[in-house]
């Protein structure tokens, strides 16, 4: 029994020598734990995560991320993302703005244009702001506000690789934040988050089963995004195809169209100067 007691002494002797040692505590210093990152699949669930604690991603893939990097793309000074109608359209007055956004799918009665890409030209929208709102991701943006986010940027294919590029520069957590579909998670943000996950996953730590089931997805729809979400009857797809935008869904699922960073300061979203695609 003395005999054994001594050896233990021993080695936690040796094990506190070794690690006051000056190259013990290098090499503890040069070898820092790996950013967390989390995806949330609906808003339903953002009460779960520590927003105030990460960088949030803000994913609407159709359309409202989309068209707010295609905006910014071309020439937009910023976008600012209100949650309803009549602040929209109390706020364009008073900056003399494009008032725009969309309910269910369709431009909101009241405001000028839509939540279409395509209706943000650069001949159009160069040098104006845009105040936009929709059904679910400026809701969700003003969501995590109120739950303490200060760091916020959004994220849609058509902007893929800014994304991934800024949030493993930063070398803070994140969450992937998706906007669902009224709380009801859809297809084409899961998408997206695993799209991310996939490119970005050796920065990180990952430890959430949202964020293997949004890979695993991805990976197998990545062949051809359009087609997944139509084999698989996706809702949103659904909708907008009975609208009549297939040429809008298919842009919103084409990567890096518009590969500029919206960065959320100050009330309203503007390209970060760190990412700017020419």
């Amino acid at each position: 029994m003395a005999c054994g007691s001594f050896i233990i002494t021993f080695i936690v002797v040796q094990l506190i020598r070794t690690a006051q040692s000056p190259t013990f505590a290098l090499c503890f210093f040069m070898s820092p734990l790996k950013p967390t990152l989390f995806t949330c699949l609906s808003p339903a669930l953002l009460h779960l995560y520590r927003v105030n604690h990460a960088v949030v991603v803000i994913i609407d893939v159709l359309r409202a991320t989309s068209t707010i990097a295609t905006a910014l793309f071309n020439g937009a000074k910023c976008v600012v993302p209100v949650d309803n109608i009549p602040r929209c359209i109390e706020l364009g007055k008073a900056i003399d703005s494009i008032t725009a956004g969309e309910r269910d799918g369709q431009i909101a009665e009241g405001l000028q244009y839509g939540n279409s890409p395509f209706e943000y030209p650069r001949e159009f929208v160069a040098g104006k702001t845009l105040v936009l709102t929709t059904t679910n991701g400026t809701r969700l943006l003003h969501m995590a506000l109120e739950k303490g986010a200060s760091h916020i940027v959004t994220g849609s294919f058509p902007n893929l690789t800014a994304v991934c590029e800024y949030i493993v520069s930063t070398q803070q957590h994140v969450i992937l934040a998706c906007a669902a579909w009224k709380d009801r998670i859809n297809l084409e943000d899961t998408l997206f988050a695993g799209a991310v996950v996939s490119r970005i996953k050796d920065h990180f730590s990952i430890n959430c089963d949202s964020s293997q089931i949004a890979e695993t997805i991805y990976d197998q729809a990545k062949p051809d995004l359009f087609d997944f979400l139509k084999q698989k009857e996706a809702t949103h797809y659904q909708r907008l195809m009975n609208y009549g935008l297939e040429t809008d869904l298919r842009y919103c699922l084409s990567a890096d169209l518009a590969n500029v960073l919206p960065f959320y300061e100050n009330g309203k979203l503007s390209i970060h100067n760190s990412i700017r695609s020419v």
